[in-house]
């Protein structure tokens, strides 16, 4: 049996579905959960890429020092400006949800600003469907939307080989773990 049990209540992100809408920008003030900060040496280029190709927006900033981007709730990015930043794209990097309805229209922007910082999209054995971008600070940013939930898929079968299997089979409601 499984420990994993159904908590997208408590996610911004939609149900996966071709008509999935994207929820609005959040600008409340939370305790962030988890956030990444990223080194920037040219921080308003940094901005207007962060901006206009991800979709993010300034929620606030301490000028020539930092600005807090966000997109939904729990989608937080500091851009920290430091004298130098790294001159290879890192290995690691860093995921945002996104809902299939944005992922070719962000692709399209990235790559009208900057045109050889995207990679994909293309589809996951997980049942996403990802999109890498490489931003001016050398970060490697994957925006990755859940794609609709075939149970006769691939995809499927490998979720549930690792004991992930979709909400109401096999199982009941939450309750013992609400």
């Amino acid at each position: 049996m499984s420990d994993y049990f159904n908590a997208f209540e408590m996610s911004p992100v939609p149900a996966p579905g071709p008509d999935a809408v994207p929820p609005e920008p959040f600008r409340g003030i939370y305790g962030m959960p988890a956030f990444v900060t990223i080194p920037t040496s040219d921080l308003a280029a940094s901005v207007d890429f962060w901006t206009r190709g991800l979709g993010f927006f300034e929620l606030f900033g301490i000028p020539g020092r930092l600005v807090h981007l966000r997109r939904w709730a729990f989608q937080d990015v500091l851009l920290v400006s430091e004298e130098s930043v790294p001159e290879q794209p890192l290995t690691m990097g860093f995921s945002f949800a996104c809902v299939l309805s944005q992922v070719d229209s962000l692709a399209e922007t990235c790559r009208a600003l900057r045109p050889d910082s995207v990679d994909g999209p293309r589809d996951t054995p997980w049942n996403t469907r990802d999109l890498t971008v490489i931003t001016p600070e050398n970060a490697r940013i994957v925006l990755t939307a859940a794609k609709p939930f075939d149970p006769a898929s691939q995809e499927a079968r490998n979720l549930e080989a690792i004991g992930i299997t979709p909400p109401g089979v096999g199982r009941g409601d939450n309750e013992e773990h609400a």
